[in-house]
């Protein structure tokens, strides 16, 4: 590969809830591609896949009814399922920079089962974005994919979520660069620190 050329992961979850100390993750899809670091431009997409798992926590397991609304992964297509971890973190040690949409968000969860991303760097492209001064009333996938042209819904699948996502990375600002140079441009995200629990203060 060209020196100039880096290669990038695009990443997203589907979980049984919000809360990564509660909930787990049942969907996973990854998008491997290469990029032009100076401009941001994607030359090509490399490879990709998306993986299934039952939760396993009772909370996570109570939780799944609520969560089924929103991503529509019925509990029969995730029974018995397992993620295929080595295939996964190799994906993950190949790239050389991680993206998602509410980056923290999906790191959140992933560290929980693979502790090891949080040493790998994070791009947001909801944050590393300045979509409201480029003229677009909020950073929502749905609305910057309807605003681009790219898709008039969003699925909530895994998969479909990234593949739009690597499109809209593809177009171009006001300015005329990339929006994945924009991202790259901001720089990447500190590392995932968990919330501590909070100690009983003591007095003596």
């Amino acid at each position: 590969m060209n020196k100039e050329n880096k290669l990038g992961l695009v990443v997203d979850v589907e979980t049984t809830g919000l809360g990564p100390d509660s909930d787990e993750i049942i969907e996973l899809a990854v998008k491997l591609f290469s990029f032009h670091e100076e401009s941001g431009e994607i030359i090509d997409i490399l490879d990709e896949d998306s993986y299934l798992r039952e939760p396993l926590s009772t909370t996570a397991q109570r939780n799944y009814d609520r969560a089924y609304r929103i991503h529509g992964i019925s509990y029969d297509m995730v029974r018995g399922k397992t993620f295929y971890d080595e295939k996964i973190i190799d994906y993950f040690n190949q790239t050389d920079a991680i993206f998602a949409h509410n980056a923290s968000f999906d790191r959140s969860f992933l560290f929980r089962m693979y502790p090891e991303v949080n040493e790998m760097k994070w791009y947001c492209t909801m944050k590393n974005v300045q979509w409201k001064n480029h003229g677009f009333p909020n950073s929502k996938l749905l609305t910057l994919l309807q605003a681009h042209n790219i898709s008039k819904f969003q699925t909530h699948r895994a998969m479909d979520d990234i593949t739009y996502l690597t499109e809209l990375l593809k177009q171009q600002n006001p300015n005329g660069d990339f929006y994945l140079k924009e991202v790259l441009d901001y720089g990447p995200m500190r590392k995932y620190q968990p919330a501590q629990k909070q100690r009983r203060r003591m007095f003596y």
